[in-house]
């Protein structure tokens, strides 16, 4: 979804300024708050059963016109309208509709809050907002309080204040607010969370989590693409921009807000050089790009503390050369999975060796698949989306709504593992100084249930 540059720029600048007072003592966002009398939890939240999920879009640009083509090989659905400023992508999604022999989605475009109008439809169940980042609060606030089902692309929330009135009006609205973190459907995270279940690794003592990308070739997407709006992020944060992508797997094997939390967080990151100089290298010496001036630390390092005593790295790192990795590590007493590449090494129950990796994985997946994989996993490999982990996490968001269940991943998930951004910054500001996580759950995470392994 295209949006005026100065504006964001504007609004970014705002938010960050309000970070930088939050250096002070924790303010009452920070706090554990009390859940007001017309609220009431929405762990294990479950919808009534609809026999047709009714769909519509916020954003269909690079990420959500992927959304719309999955949902258009979904059974039980129909996508009643699409939303963009970008008139170009808008009726491109609209066309691939039609294109499949389904009825044309009424279109809404033409200013930044046409969405809006789109919400204000009483024949729409469920939204799914795709846009630049600082517009996934405020449009999963409207789409609840319009009396609808918001699921965001990730991260939810970029304030801790943001992440407070999202649980709120999710609590008050009693709707789901789902943040798609699609990582949590690949198949080797689910299969960790089988092994996790059955106990493989023993008790859990230690996770690792990241987003290692190189993207410094979005900085030549200038006036549209997702360059053209996340580039100016590294002028106005210097923390953990990205951190739910590595982080809501292992939160989903520690069973975190599900019997353990997140309690305090450190952090710090490395010298910012990186992006000065590809921009130096790759753009005239008056371009704008040479104009910024890049904060954020090229790598992010973050060590969480859970309430248990559990400890988790988070590192992020979208700027030096080197290749992709989310870690996906998970330590317990009897052994440990790493990522990237896959590898294991187990105490009791595996090759009786584990000062050496086993990284011949196939026994391991005949043995602990995850039984959603096993039954939708060809499916959603032939469907695509980053190896079929998109469209598993659509079509099982389908499959909870027409079937009464409730979401694998809630509000209280997003709002946890999203405000990391934030605390991660806050920590690096204060010369590393800890940081506690606010509670979302307001005491619920002693009592929710860990997530099943579904199609068990």
């Amino acid at each position: 979804m295209k949006f005026n540059r100065r504006h964001f720029l504007k609004t970014a600048g705002v938010t960050a300024a309000g970070l930088i007072t939050s250096q002070l003592p924790l303010s009452s966002a920070h706090a554990n708050q009390q859940r007001p009398t017309n609220q009431q939890s929405v762990m294990g939240l479950i919808a009534p059963k609809m026999d047709v999920v009714r769909v519509g879009f916020i954003g269909v640009g690079q990420r959500g016109s992927g959304h719309v083509k999955h949902f258009c090989h979904l059974e039980g659905v129909e996508i009643k309208a699409i939303c963009d400023t970008d008139i170009k992508v808008l009726d491109q999604s609209i066309e691939f509709v039609v294109s499949q022999g389904l009825t044309k989605p009424a279109k809404y475009t033409g200013s930044e809050h046409a969405y809006k109008d789109l919400l204000n439809r009483d024949d729409i169940d469920i939204v799914i907002i795709s846009t630049p980042w600082e517009w996934h609060a405020p449009m999963a606030i409207d789409t609840m309080q319009s009396g609808k089902h918001a699921f965001v692309e990730v991260p939810l929330a970029l304030t801790v204040e943001e992440c407070w009135q999202i649980v709120d009006t999710a609590e008050r609205t009693q709707k789901n607010c789902m943040m798609m973190e699609n990582v949590n459907y690949g198949r080797d995270e689910l299969m960790v969370l089988n092994m996790v279940r059955q106990g493989l690794f023993g008790e859990l003592l230690h996770g690792e989590a990241a987003y290692i990308h190189e993207l410094r070739w979005q900085m030549k997407e200038i006036d549209s693409k997702t360059g053209s709006w996340r580039t100016y992020w590294h002028t106005k944060r210097n923390g953990n921009l990205y951190p739910t992508h590595g982080l809501g797997p292992v939160s989903q094997y520690m069973n975190i807000n599900r019997g353990d939390r997140f309690d305090y967080l450190t952090s710090m990151s490395s010298p910012a050089l990186g992006r000065a100089l590809y921009a130096q290298r790759e753009f005239p010496k008056d371009h704008e790009r040479n104009q910024l001036n890049y904060i954020n630390g090229d790598i992010n390092t973050s060590l969480i503390k859970t309430v248990k005593g559990r400890t988790i790295m988070v590192q992020h790192d979208t700027t030096t050369p080197r290749p992709y990795s989310r870690h996906n590590l998970i330590q317990g007493t009897n052994g440990v999975f790493a990522g990237f590449p896959n590898r294991i090494a187990i105490e009791q129950g595996g090759s009786g060796n584990f000062h050496q990796w086993d990284m011949n994985m196939e026994s391991w997946y005949a043995k602990y698949d995850h039984p959603l994989w096993l039954q939708m996993g060809k499916e959603a490999e032939r469907n695509g989306g980053h190896g079929g982990m998109d469209f598993l996490m659509l079509w099982r968001m389908v499959y909870c709504l027409r079937n009464g269940e409730p979401l694998d991943q809630d509000v209280y998930d997003g709002a946890a593992w999203s405000v990391v951004n934030i605390l991660s910054e806050e920590s690096v500001n204060n010369r590393s100084n800890s940081v506690d996580f606010p509670d979302f759950t307001r005491g619920a995470w002693k009592t929710g249930q860990p997530l099943a392994i579904v199609g068990a």
